[in-house]
């Protein structure tokens, strides 16, 4: 049984696998021809891949990064990264987590099925990271056995319903149409990110109009200005951190000018392959759910990796990943000055959520907008790790936690529902939360038809 449990979940959360498997069912829905069957399932599959490797380039470049910054400015702390604290739980919460990301993916669907939360959540290792989150929330609150699996799946098939819903008025204008969603546990940094935009609707052009003078004009191609951007802030990090302990400790000898240049462009290198494989995706993913929208569950919408935004407006990318963690590294030092829990940049999320963040903020708001957004996401996974940290339990003494907003605003709000009034008040807060995310829903899509009619 142990056997078959690892299977499934090696396969779900797998997002290659998962997507491609979407594709396969709504192609043969369709009944395409074999040879169509054959090349929307693969490429499907390879767009993911392709996006995988392009976003293992960014994080394995912004590594050294990190590591320089720390030495750099002597400051030792909290590190949110999500891979890291899972690793640390999976040990002791893996079974039940495996137990909850399946039953949770199969609620999703049900969900989507049966109300008009029309959302299939396809990030699968981002599911598996919530399921055993949720698993250590639980279990650090007391509820044991049967019930913390029963719980932890209903609120995940729950959150992977609602939050692309609550993302999806302003995808709608990243995007140009209603094809696809987010599905990414960062939600609340994109939704407030958007909100905060609208404060400066028709007050600032998009981040694509801005204009170079003509003897920068190269810089309008986004891997060129991405790659001389990183290469200087990595250049003056090095020098902040002292050119002799990159060479011993971080570039294996090598010149830190060469090491800069090469781990910039890398960078570049690493988001010029995601929008590869972004775009690949698209171009099988969305034609292929339309099999499964119309025949299984009715006008259902894949909701997708965050870097599924990055091909619409590429200088919001650098844009919000430079504001976000800037504003983190304000914001450690702020805390570094109070006493307390330090909690230092993590410059991989800064760089998604950030990025992510500029995207809905544009949307709404412009260059201004996407500022906004970006800074306010940088404020968000800066100070919300200090009110969760005490619900991880004995992991809560590790040296990291969890990174996005959305892990971050659940544990505490549900964290403290289970803490103080345990399993009934658990139910009670799912049932308001379903509720509420269908009232609303139906009162935004009756304002969305209203809209285009």
């Amino acid at each position: 049984m142990h056997a078959i449990l690892d299977f499934i979940v090696d396969i779900l959360s797998q997002p290659a696998i998962l997507v491609a498997l979407i594709a396969l069912i709504g192609l043969l829905v369709q009944k395409k021809s074999a040879t169509a069957i054959t090349t929307g399932t693969i490429k499907t599959m390879l767009g993911f891949l392709i996006l995988s490797a392009g976003a293992g380039v960014v994080s394995n470049s912004l590594e050294p990064f990190g590591k320089i910054f720390q030495h750099a400015f002597g400051v030792q702390g909290v590190v949110p990264n999500n891979e890291a604290i899972i690793s640390l739980a999976l040990k002791d919460y893996g079974t039940t987590a495996a137990l909850i990301m399946v039953f949770g993916m199969l609620i999703n669907i049900v969900i989507a099925r049966i109300s008009n939360l029309k959302y299939i959540f396809l990030t699968g290792h981002h599911t598996f990271y919530m399921a055993a989150f949720l698993a250590i929330l639980l279990t650090v609150g007391h509820i044991k056995g049967y019930l913390t699996v029963t719980i932890g799946a209903v609120l995940l098939g729950l959150l992977m319903s609602i939050l692309p819903t609550l993302a999806q008025p302003t995808m709608r204008k990243i995007t140009g149409n209603d094809q696809v969603a987010l599905g990414h546990f960062g939600t609340i940094s994109y939704w407030a990110a958007g909100e905060v935009g609208k404060l400066f609707k028709g007050k600032s052009k998009s981040t694509e109009e801005i204009k170079f003078p003509k003897g920068l004009s190269f810089l309008r191609e986004s891997t060129i200005s991405i790659s001389i951007t990183m290469a200087l802030l990595y250049l003056i990090a090095c020098l902040f951190a002292g050119v002799g302990y990159v060479h011993d400790h971080i570039s294996q000898g090598q010149n830190f000018i060469v090491f800069s240049v090469i781990q910039g462009v890398t960078f570049a290198a690493g988001v010029f392959i995601i929008l590869t494989g972004v775009r690949l995706i698209l171009a099988e993913i969305v034609p292929a759910f339309k099999g499964i929208s119309e025949k299984l569950v009715p006008s259902s919408k894949p909701a997708l990796d965050c870097p599924i935004v990055f091909p619409y407006a590429q200088n919001a990318v650098l844009i919000g990943f430079f504001v976000s963690f800037i504003t983190g590294v304000i914001g450690m030092f702020i805390l570094f000055f109070t006493g307390g829990i330090v909690i230092l940049p993590g410059v991989v999320a800064h760089f998604f959520l950030g990025a992510t963040s500029a995207f809905f903020g544009n949307a709404r708001g412009g260059i201004k907008g996407a500022v906004a957004g970006a800074a306010l996401n940088g404020i968000l996974i800066t100070f919300l790790p200090l009110l969760f940290i005490p619900f991880l339990g004995d992991l809560g003494l590790a040296t990291t936690t969890f990174s996005d907003t959305d892990f971050l605003a659940v544990g505490i709000i549900f964290g403290n529902i289970v803490k103080y009034a345990g399993i009934i008040g658990s139910v009670i807060f799912i049932v308001i939360l379903a509720a509420g995310a269908i009232f609303l829903k139906g009162k935004a899509d009756k304002k969305y038809e209203q809209q285009q009619s």
